[in-house]
Order: structure tokens, then sequence, then C-alpha cells
């Protein structure tokens, strides 16, 4: 991933933060159901647009989301198929091609309840969704949500 040395940012780095800045766009005035619709329908696309490992593990992610943590509302940050609650997001899906890395990541932002004491992981890399990672990410899933 090469860095512009003028802005510091890669050309990838700088097309996420144009499509989160569309994202942003295509929502101003939008409100409520008609939203969540939008947002919810994004985040669908932006899974059907991936390819290979990435796609099997956004699409797998999503049903684990919505089963585990019917509440969050999907929607896209920055590109990702992410999950979100008053707005602010709480998981998200980077896939590996986004910026060229070896695999894709699971993400759990600090709205996450996640805290296990001094110190605890916010990112998980993810190769392919067997049934035992289907099952940890279940659990990071439900912990992430609980009150």
């Amino acid at each position: 991933m090469a860095k512009d040395t003028k802005s510091g940012f890669s050309d990838a780095e700088r097309a996420a933060m144009q499509q989160r800045a569309e994202e942003l766009k295509s929502m101003k005035g939008v409100k409520g159901l008609a939203k969540r619709q939008r947002e919810f329908q994004a985040c669908l696309d932006a899974i059907a647009e991936l390819e290979g490992a990435d796609r099997q593990i956004a699409e797998r992610f999503h049903v684990i989301v919505s089963e585990e943590a019917p509440d969050l509302e999907p929607k896209t940050w920055y590109g990702f198929p992410s999950y979100a609650t008053g707005g602010e997001v709480v998981l998200f899906v980077q896939p590996a091609a986004k910026f060229g890395t070896r695999y894709a990541t699971v993400n759990f932002s600090e709205k996450a309840n996640v805290d296990d004491g001094e110190w605890w992981p916010v990112s998980y890399a993810v190769l392919e969704v067997t049934d035992a990672v289907e099952q940890q990410l279940r659990a990071l899933v439900r912990k992430a949500v609980a009150r």
C-alpha cells in the first residue's frame, strides 16, 4: 500500500475517506425508517460487492450479528459492512481486499463491551468462518452488546 508523500494517505485510504463522505452525503436529510432501510441496503450491497473469502466472512458475520444482536442496525462505515446502535458503530468487517491485506478482520469499536481487565483484543483476523470460528464470533458479538 504505497503512501502519497504529500498527504500521507494511500490511494486506498483516500478512497475509503471518499466512501465515508459519500455515505454521509447520501443520508443527509433522511431520517427514521427510511434511513435505516437505506443503511441496511447499503450494508447488503457492500457485502455483495465482495469476492471470495471476504464475501464468505462478511455474509456469515451478517447472519451472526442478525441472530445474536438483532437490535444492531446494519450500515456501512468507510465502505465496511458495519453494525451500529444509536448511529454509533459497534462492530464491522474490514475485508482484506479493501487495503490489500493478507486477511479480513472482524473489529469491535470502543462502544462494544469487550473489555477484559487491563487489555483486550478489538480486532480478529479471520481466514474463513468454520464452525469453531462461528461459535467464537457468536460469543464475541453477544459479549459486545451485553449490558
